[in-house]
């Protein structure tokens, strides 16, 4: 019942090196050039900010003006929409903050109010 022991192979050094240096990882392909954005068929206009080129002041009062730079769930519009700058982008969000604490602006649209937010 005594099994014979074999001597077990011991690899050389250099062929270890060959197997190694076979299962290395082979350099990635270089990234593909990003492709540049396709032409807009109608450019934007440059959008210029309506107090800079109106020279009008942000006033919390001036509830008309404020109204149009929130969207009909009362929420402000940011930038993009409505292209003001950053400095009045940020004295407009002030100003209409304000007016909905004195109960200028509503706070939520008018449909959650009247019949509320239907969640649970």
């Amino acid at each position: 019942m005594a099994e014979e022991r074999t001597p077990k192979e011991v690899p050389q050094p250099e062929a270890v090196e060959a197997a190694v240096e076979g299962m290395a990882p082979t350099a990635a392909p270089p990234p593909a050039p990003a492709k540049a954005a396709p032409a807009r068929r109608y450019p934007q206009p440059p959008r210029l900010c309506y107090f800079c080129v109106e020279r009008v002041v942000i006033d919390y009062k001036n509830v008309d003006l404020l109204r149009r730079f929130v969207n009909d769930r009362a929420r402000i519009k940011p930038r993009r929409q409505t292209g003001t700058c950053a400095k009045h982008q940020r004295r407009l969000s002030v100003a209409i903050k304000r007016a909905r604490h004195l109960g200028l602006l509503p706070f939520t649209a008018e449909h959650v109010r009247k019949y509320g937010w239907g969640g649970t």
